[in-house]
């Protein structure tokens, strides 16, 4: 079931992505014949992660519409953030680099990732490690604020937009 439920959203993806360059419907035969073997093989290698045994919480197509709204909403408007915050950086040169200790409080693998990855994603920030017994994340900023000392462990509402994602991530994978 994991399996099938893993290659059939990576096919999904994959009809998602390519759509509009073919003949049949909007695919083109190799198209198809590519985004089934590359499904086969992504349900293969990767159904333990998406759907854990006993636990089919991402094959929710809620979880994936809720999803796409933060993407498209908070963590594009973050990222916009942070581009332009990045540039008032570069510019003027008033940057404090530093490591926090984010704690998250999430309690899945796939929400830690999801929240790592985000917070990588943001220019400026960048996810050196996480503490899998905690679930708690290093990461490097470009600029810490006068409050945060370096090295502190720090809420994600001490940090505003680390404190939408993981709200956002909750809501998706816990």
């Amino acid at each position: 079931m994991r399996f099938l439920l893993t290659a059939l959203s990576a096919f999904a993806l994959w009809l998602l992505l390519t759509a509009g360059s073919g003949t049949i419907l909007l695919w083109s035969a190799p198209e198809l014949l590519a985004g089934g073997v590359l499904a086969l093989l992504t349900g293969a290698m990767a159904r333990s992660f998406f759907c854990t045994k006993g636990d089919y919480r991402m094959a929710n197509p809620i979880r994936w519409i809720v999803l796409a709204a933060y993407l498209i909403g908070p963590f594009f408007f973050e990222l916009t953030k942070a581009n332009l915050d990045v540039a008032y950086r570069v510019i003027t040169g008033k940057i404090r680099p530093g490591i926090v200790r984010i704690s998250p409080g999430l309690s899945k693998d796939l929400s830690v990732l999801m929240l790592a990855n985000s917070i990588t994603l943001t220019p400026g920030t960048l996810t050196v490690d996480v503490d899998e017994k905690s679930g708690d994340l290093f990461v490097h900023m470009i600029h810490i604020d006068q409050g945060i000392e370096k090295q502190a462990v720090v809420q994600p509402e001490d940090v505003p937009s680390f404190y939408r994602f993981a709200d956002w991530i909750r809501r998706i994978a816990e």
